[in-house]
C-alpha cells in the first residue's frame, strides 16, 4: 500500500497541527496562528520557548565534547549536573543516575531497586506495588507498575502482572467515604496488599505525589503520605516517587512530595529537568540505598548507551540555573493560586465536576450529571472534543481519559510553562472559558439532534 505516513505517530490517519517555532509561552503553528501553551508541550517546556542561553550552552559543548561513554569514563558537566541536583532534593538525596526520559528513570530505579535487596541477600524481593489510574511511562516495566487501564490493555500478554492499589481521589472516593471520615483508607490498602501478597516478596512501592495523565491532577488527603512512608518502613520495602510531572517547581515546590513532608528512597524525574531542550530523565537515590551497594560490591548492573550524556547534561544545568535565577518555584506557586481561582467559576457549567491541583498542575474533569458525577460515554471522546476546541481558540491543554474508572471520565491538564506571566495566566483562564462555552453549545446541538 502506498501512504504518506513516513513518521509514525499515535493516529497514523490524522492530520496533526504542524508547530515550527516557539516564543515564551506561546507556539507558532507552520500557518503563522499563535496559541497559548497550557501544556508545556507535556509539562516539559518548564522555561518556555526561545530562551537563547540554551543554544549558546549546547554549542558550546558540542564543540567540546558532544558525547562520552558513561558507563566507562566520567565528565564534568555530568558531575556538576549532578552536584546542582543535589541542592534540589530533599535531605539525603543526593547520587544522581541518567537518562534519556521518564520512562528509561522508572525501568532504572525499578532495576537499581532489585539490585539493592540482591546486594542484601534478600533475592526473594523482586515484586512492585503500582496504584491503578496511574501513569509511569511507556515501557514495558513502567506499564505493568503503571495502572492507567486503556494504556494497559494492548500489551497485558507482556507485562509483568504486579499487585496495584487505589489510588487517591476524593472527588471520586474509591471506597464511597466523605474525606472528614474515610480514615485515609486509601492509604492503609497498602499494608493490606503487602501483606496478602507477601512482605517477603515486595520490593518497592511506586507513585506519583499527584496523578497526572491518568487521574487529572487529584490532590491527596493531608495524611496519605506519612501513612505510606511508614507502612514501607514497617515492610522494608523502597518508596519510590515518579516525579515526572511533578518535580522541578511543577506544583509550587521544587518536587511535589515536599507538600507533605516525606522524604522517599528514590526520586524519579525528567521532563522539566532540561525544559525540553534536551532528552534527559534522572533516577535520584537516598543515601541509605548508595551506602548497601558501597558497603557490598559497589557495582550497579545497569547502563544505557546515552546514559549521562553531556548534550543533555548541559541542558539540565542551564535550566537549573535558570529556574533558580527566575525564581520559578514561586512563580509556579503564585501562578497556580491565581488560575484556581479564575477557573472556580467554570463550575458554573453543568458538566464541569471538579477542578483541582497545585502549583501549574491543574485538573479539570468532565461529567454528564454533576449531581451523580456520571461520567460522559466513552464514545463521546469529550476530552477529545474540549481539546478540539481549544486547538480552534489557540489555546493548548493536555487532554486524558479514563478519569472515572479507567475506562470511562474525560478531564484536560493544565500545565503551563513555569515562567507565565500574571497577565498570561488571565489569557489562559479566559480562553478555556470561552472554549467551555463553545463546547456547551455544540453539547447542546447535539443533544437536540438526539445523538
Amino acid at each position: 500500500m502506498v501512504h504518506e505516513a513516513r513518521v509514525v505517530k499515535p493516529d497514523l490517519k490524522a492530520k496533526y497541527i504542524s508547530f515550527e517555532k516557539g516564543e515564551g509561552c506561546f507556539l507558532i503553528d507552520s500557518q503563522g496562528k499563535r496559541y497559548l501553551d497550557a501544556a508545556s508541550g507535556v509539562g516539559v517546556v518548564a522555561l518556555g520557548y526561545g530562551v537563547a542561553a540554551f543554544g549558546a550552552a549546547l554549542k558550546e559543548q558540542a564543540d567540546a565534547l558532544p558525547y562520552v561513554h558513561g558507563m566507562r569514563f566520567a565528565n564534568s558537566t555530568v558531575e556538576k549536573l549532578a552536584e546542582r541536583v543535589s541542592h534540589w532534593t530533599p535531605e539525603g538525596m543526593q547520587s544522581t543516575f541518567f537518562c534519556c526520559g521518564g520512562s528509561e528513570a522508572v525501568e532504572s530505579a525499578l532495576k537499581i531497586v532489585r539490585q539493592y535487596y540482591l546486594e542484601r541477600g534478600l533475592p526473594e524481593r523482586h515484586r512492585f506495588i503500582g496504584r491503578w489510574q496511574s501513569f509511569h511511562g511507556n515501557t514495558l516495566a513502567a506499564q505493568s507498575v503503571g495502572g492507567h487501564i486503556l494504556r494497559r490493555k494492548a500489551q497485558l500478554p507482556l507485562l509483568t502482572m504486579w499487585p496495584h492499589i487505589v489510588a487517591p481521589n476524593c472527588y471520586r472516593c474509591p471506597f464511597s467515604l466523605a474525606p472528614e471520615h474515610c480514615g485515609i483508607e486509601c492509604a492503609h490498602e497498602l499494608e493490606r496488599v503487602i501483606r496478602m501478597e507477601g512482605a517477603e516478596s515486595i520490593a518497592g512501592f511506586v507513585a506519583e505525589p499527584i496523578v497526572g495523565a491518568a487521574g487529572g491532577a487529584p490532590v491527596p488527603p493531608d495524611d496519605y503520605f506519612g501513612i505510606i512512608r511508614d507502612i514501607c518502613n514497617r515492610y522494608d520495602v523502597v518508596f519510590i516517587v515518579d516525579e515526572v510531572i511533578t518535580g522541578w517547581g511543577r506544583t509550587g515546590k521544587r518536587f511535589g512530595i515536599e507538600h507533605w513532608d516525606v522524604i522517599p528512597d528514590v526520586i524519579v524525574a525528567a521532563k522539566g529537568i532540561s525544559s525540553g531542550y534536551a532528552p534527559l530523565g534522572a533516577v535520584v537515590l537516598h543515601d541509605r540505598i548508595v551506602d548497601v551497594f558501597l558497603s557490598n560490591s559497589g557495582h550497579v548492573e545497569h547502563n544505557f548507551t546515552f546514559a549521562g550524556n553531556p548534550l543533555s547534561c548541559r541542558a539540565g544545568l542551564v535550566a537549573l540555573e535558570l529556574m533558580e535565577q527566575q525564581a520559578v518555584v514561586e512563580n509556579s506557586a503564585l501562578r497556580g493560586a491565581q488560575l484556581l481561582k479564575r477557573l472556580e467559576t467554570l463550575r458554573s457549567f453543568p458538566f464541569v465536576g471538579d477542578i483541582r491541583g497545585k502549583g501549574l498542575l491543574i485538573g479539570v474533569e468532565f461529567v454528564e450529571d454533576q449531581a451523580t458525577k456520571k461520567p460522559f460515554p466513552a464514545e463521546f471522546q469529550v476530552n477529545q472534543w474540549v481539546n478540539r476546541i481549544a486547538l480552534e481558540l489557540g489555546l493548548v491543554v493536555y487532554p486524558g481519559g479514563g478519569t472515572a474508572d479507567g475506562v470511562t471520565g474525560d478531564h484536560i491538564l493544565l500545565m503551563p510553562p513555569l515562567v507565565i506571566s500574571a497577565d498570561e495566566t488571565d489569557l489562559l483562564a479566559d480562553r478555556l472559558t470561552t472554549t467551555l462555552q463553545q463546547f456547551e453549545t455544540e453539547l447542546r446541538a447535539r443533544k437536540d439532534k438526539g445523538i
